[in-house]
């Protein structure tokens, strides 16, 4: 995979406000532009595109042989009849591949008020769980808006992914592929054979894991839940609070991915920081809503404003309650109707 060309163009709100945040405090600081500002500029905001036009190199990518079965369901995708056309409801969709069922939760009221969105996902085998990068590019600082990536791919369904660009550590592995080996945290690995898994990124490399059936990879965390417990000690945990990036303790938005079964999926997005609305939930509170739905494993991925789920053409949840989305650099989604 050979460094390639151009930058494209930046996500507008997000590269601003990380303008701001690095040129003030360069300022404050007392730092020419020249320094710390500079490299901070080329760090977190600067396009480096290092895989253009992923997509072709997936068209050409043929997966390595593992024990791992990539058809090993175990619950069952639900269609009328065998070979039926896909069928799209107002907050459902059912074809061969894959089903997905939403639905929203609002719990308490006034300023201890939560909403939330739950989808289910039963999938003929987890490969039909495909990730997407914004502008088909992958590298650093490249975004989109989750529903712009999603439409560009014919997607039915699609939540946010790990914001994987806004950093340099971490392996990744998307659609059996492996863009990065720099192991650096807890990450989640989802397999061929339909199963989910917390592993230790420092202990092993991508390669290995694509070679093991790696379908995918997130590299966010923390994990939330692991056996069906909540993994202890995770409302103090800081991941990525470096400049222009929010906090994870406390009540926020958040977007989680659990297992329920082989093959069978739960994401969900909770809404935050919007008064009247939903407060957000915190990292205890998120594991306890995927333990509620009877997920073994979950985790815990890019939250805040870049929480997001679209489905059918639309957002399904209202992001900060200002019902705008904010660019990130990667999606999950499913393929809809072709």
């Amino acid at each position: 995979m050979e460094p390639t060309t151009p930058p494209g163009a930046p996500d507008v709100s997000r590269r601003r406000f990380l303008r701001r945040a690095l040129l003030g405090g360069a300022v404050a600081a007392g730092v020419s532009a020249g320094g710390a500002t500079a490299w901070a500029l080329d760090r977190f905001v600067i396009d480096h595109v290092e895989v253009s036009d992923v997509s072709a190199l997936q068209s050409t990518y043929t997966a390595p042989a593992t024990g791992a079965s990539a058809t090993s369901s175990v619950a069952a995708v639900p269609t009328t009849d065998a070979g039926s056309a896909p069928v799209v409801g107002a907050t459902s969709y059912v074809s061969d591949a894959a089903s997905v069922s939403i639905s929203t939760v609002t719990t308490g009221s006034g300023a201890e008020k939560v909403t939330y969105f739950v989808a289910d996902l039963i999938l003929s085998d987890m490969t039909v769980l495909r990730s997407a990068f914004a502008d088909d590019s992958f590298g650093e600082n490249i975004v989109e808006n989750t529903s712009d990536i999603a439409r560009d791919n014919n997607a039915i369904f699609a939540v946010n992914g790990d914001y994987y660009g806004f950093r340099d550590t971490g392996i990744v592995i998307r659609n059996g592929i492996a863009f990065r080996n720099a192991g650096a945290r807890a990450g989640l690995a989802l397999h061929r054979d339909g199963s989910m898994t917390v592993y230790d990124e420092t202990t092993t490399t991508a390669d290995r894991l694509v070679a093991e059936g790696v379908w995918h990879t997130l590299s966010f965390g923390p994990a939330l839940l692991v056996d069906g417990r909540i993994v202890d000690g995770i409302d103090d945990v800081e991941v990525d609070t470096n400049v222009g990036n929010h906090s994870i303790q406390g009540r926020q938005p958040r977007t989680g991915v659990g297992l329920l079964d082989r093959n069978h999926l739960v994401l969900v997005v909770v809404d935050g920081r919007s008064d009247g609305y939903s407060a957000g939930v915190t990292m205890t509170g998120f594991a306890a809503l995927f333990q509620e739905l009877g997920a073994t494993v979950a985790y815990n991925i890019d939250g805040g404003g870049s929480s997001t789920m679209y489905f059918d053409g639309r957002l399904v949840n209202n992001p900060l309650g200002r019902n705008s989305e904010r660019g990130t650099s990667d999606i999950l989604w499913l393929a809809g109707p072709s």
